[in-house]
């Protein structure tokens, strides 16, 4: 399975942090391909982007200031596959990405992407007291796979949350 490319550009609005790739997005090269992950819907939903969005549009969302990468670049059918070495290795990556681009916002699309970037073991949903990068928010909101099993409607509440954070 080959990893799948960043969209990545400086000065983004939101820079959408997940796990690492599907298989299915390894397959077809684009992030929240999975037909059970619902990222396109909930960011439509939440009143990030004018319309929903398919997989295959993900870099088209970066003329809206948004970007996409993962915490690790290597596809697994489930995060639980992702060895210490590989969250180590990614977690500085991701540090470096993320002071190099200063994004406003870094939405950890799991509060486990959250955990393993930040060491922090209780953390509450949306905007983080501290961010780990000085002039960067940190901002945690659920995954978006349709194995999550929150109500849909309060997934799209938290990321709600951050339409007023990008209105600062």
């Amino acid at each position: 399975m080959n990893p799948i490319n960043d969209h990545l550009k400086e000065n983004l609005k939101i820079l959408f942090v997940g796990f690492n790739p599907s298989i299915r997005s390894s397959e077809v090269g684009h992030h929240y391909a999975n037909p059970n992950n619902r990222f396109w819907k909930i960011v439509h939903e939440a009143g990030l982007t004018p319309r929903k969005f398919e997989a295959s549009e993900d870099e088209k969302l970066l003329d809206l200031g948004y970007g996409f990468t993962n915490i690790v670049a290597r596809p697994t059918k489930a995060a639980n596959e992702i060895t210490k070495e590989e969250y180590k290795e990614g977690r500085e990556t991701l540090k470096k990405k993320i002071e190099w681009l200063k994004p406003n916002v870094v939405c950890f699309v799991g509060k486990g992407v959250y955990q393993q970037y930040s060491g922090v073991k209780v953390i509450s949903w949306g905007k983080q007291i501290n961010g780990l990068v000085p002039g960067v928010i940190d901002f945690v909101a659920p995954s978006s796979s349709g194995l999550v099993r929150m109500k849909m409607e309060e997934i799209i509440d938290i990321y709600r949350g951050l339409v007023p954070i990008l209105a600062e």
